[in-house]
């Protein structure tokens, strides 16, 4: 094939991707994840190592299915050709190149996402303090910084098996405040995750997990169970409430005055198998 036509092809191929890019919608651009930039603090940065994730892989495959294409034609037997065509066993350029190339992307696709999952967790001070004990299948919510607590139910469903919302248990974070939620089970292993945050942890028990996040967008998030926890998992939902610091104090004065004040600790958990307890199970 001569340089004329590989040159054309390439500028069109740069065309066509061009054009596609420019007709991206927003939740093409941000690679089809289920939130935008600006929910938290965090959210900017995974969009960005996803995003730029699939664009290098979009650029490999355009690449790829190229030199496919480009070799189907130029090597494909013509009328012309008789008998078997040369047969190449070797060529240590190409193959040094293939081995190195997807060397590095590997190597820099791990080297972005470890700097990212470092930052994400990284320790800060909070300014407030919430544990989440999960359970089989609710959620138990405890405000550690203003002494009050909510305990929650499964999901409840209607006539038709659709979701009650008011029967979901709902999380309540004040905007604009950073965040260390303490993660607890109280029986088997699930996965604290709510959908708009980017972000899932599992919840083991024996194990205390933190994750330290300053919500930045008021609204109403969808959260979830993401680890197969038994027989209802799927109704291990809950709601996660972004409020202004006003909302959040009547929120928890209300929880007050309620009576639900103090903690529902480990007391509660049914799971006594665990290193460092006395208890057991067995039937």
């Amino acid at each position: 094939m001569s340089q004329n036509r590989l040159r054309w092809i390439a500028g069109a191929t740069a065309a066509v991707s061009a054009l596609a890019l420019s007709g991206c919608t927003q939740q093409e651009l941000t690679g089809w994840l289920p939130s935008e930039a600006g929910i938290t603090n965090q959210t900017s940065r995974v969009i960005g190592l996803w995003s730029t994730s699939w664009i290098v892989l979009m650029i490999v495959g355009i690449i790829t299915w190229g030199l496919l294409l480009w070799a189907a034609i130029a090597y494909r037997r013509r009328k012309s050709d008789t008998g078997i065509p040369a047969q190449l066993r070797y060529n240590t350029p190409i193959e040094a190149f293939f081995t190195i190339v997807p060397l590095i992307l590997i190597i820099g696709f791990f080297a972005f996402t470890a700097r990212d999952q470092a930052a994400i967790e990284e320790p800060v001070e909070p300014e407030v303090t919430i544990e989440v004990f999960a359970k089989r299948w609710a959620w138990d919510f405890n405000y550690i910084s203003d002494d009050v607590y909510f305990s929650g139910i499964q999901a409840q469903e209607d006539e038709d098996n659709l979701i009650i919302a008011e029967s979901l248990p709902t999380l309540y974070l004040p905007v604009g405040k950073t965040t260390e939620i303490i993660l607890e089970s109280r029986d088997v292993q699930h996965s604290f995750w709510i959908v708009d945050f980017l972000y899932k942890k599992d919840t083991i028990p024996g194990k205390t997990n933190h994750w330290y996040v300053t919500p930045e967008k008021e609204g109403t998030y969808a959260g979830k169970c993401a680890e197969l926890c038994g027989e209802y998992h799927s109704l291990m939902l809950f709601n996660v409430e972004v409020v202004s610091q006003e909302e959040y104090d009547a929120y928890v004065q209300s929880l007050r005055d309620a009576g639900q004040t103090g903690r529902l600790g480990p007391d509660y958990n049914v799971n006594l198998n665990l290193p460092g307890t006395t208890g057991n199970n067995e039937g």
